[in-house]
């Protein structure tokens, strides 16, 4: 036998471990660690944002970390369809001179009147709003069922909402921009409702905007009224003040998790408290506490 065989046999068998070990060390590296939270936290200027001038309110999410806006209509930034091309380019080159992104547009608009000419006017300003964002920078405009009028079937109404937002859907497409439909209305924040539009509005380009209502609680609960819409779910979801028992916030995360949201959470807050960005870095924590995510801050 060749004297240097036993050896070079002995040295591939140590490599062989360390190659072992090495992988097995790596596996349970992979395992204890926690999943990566793709999720993140951002505001609707809904409350907390409507009396704030466009330099102020990306100055207040910088500083609170939540860093990703939907901006709502008839807000004090201004940002609205009037704006000249010149406007709309000073929007975007702030936001893209920012860490905080525009995430989209809250607009009132809605589908649900059976008069014809009402119908129209919210379809074009709803597509006036398209443009905006796509000019501004955004990625999506957020729109909602809010009724279904009395004296007419619920199934009539369902359909004409599902159609315009069809419409709506292609025509977003082209401008690169999401219909965001918010869970919203009387009788239309019912998921059984939603889920009944969105098996008529079955465009790839309209997805669901979760809205955190009372009435997700209401049938088999969170879970089964969740299962309805989740596959048709969007890149955007609203929540109120998350210090509170009033709704099932930390299950609702978890369902977020499961289904590994890469969205935003966007908070749509109610109250009016005098320092809005320590209010705003209390939410963040809360939400970096419910999620596992960690901001560095």
């Amino acid at each position: 036998m060749n004297p240097v065989e036993p050896r070079r046999k002995f040295l591939q068998f140590c490599g062989g471990l360390t190659a072992w070990a090495t992988s097995a060390a790596a596996s349970r590296t992979l395992l204890a660690a926690p999943p990566m939270v793709k999720m993140q936290l951002g505001l609707v200027t809904y409350q907390w944002g409507k009396d704030m001038e466009l330099v102020e309110l990306l100055d207040a999410c910088e500083q609170s970390g939540l860093l990703g806006v939907e901006l709502r209509t008839e807000h004090r930034h201004g940002v609205e369809p009037q704006l000249t091309p010149k406007q709309r380019e000073d929007v975007r080159r702030r936001f893209a001179d920012s860490p905080v992104e525009l995430v989209g547009y809250g607009s009132n608009c809605e589908f649900h009147s059976p008069d014809p000419d009402q119908l129209q006017a919210n379809m074009e300003l709803a597509k006036s709003y398209i443009q905006l964002m796509h000019d501004c920078g955004g990625s999506g405009v957020k729109v909602k069922p809010n009724a279904l009028p009395p004296n007419r079937p619920p199934e009539a109404t369902i359909e004409q909402i599902g159609r315009a937002l069809n419409e709506l859907g292609e025509y977003g497409q082209r401008y690169g921009q999401k219909i965001r439909v918010e869970v919203h209305g009387k009788e239309t924040s019912s998921l059984p409702v939603i889920r009944d539009i969105f098996a008529v509005a079955d465009h790839p380009n309209v997805y669901v905007c979760w809205n955190c209502n009372p009435e997700d609680l209401h049938g088999d609960g969170l879970e089964a009224n969740f299962a309805m819409v989740k596959d048709r779910l969007g890149d955007t979801i609203h929540v109120r003040e998350m210090n509170t028992d009033a709704y099932p916030y930390p299950r609702l995360m978890q369902l977020l998790l499961e289904m590994d949201y890469a969205g935003w959470v966007l908070l749509e807050a109610r109250t009016n408290p005098p320092d809005k960005v320590a209010a705003m870095i209390e939410q963040r924590t809360l939400f970096e506490r419910l999620t596992g995510r960690r901001s560095g801050r």
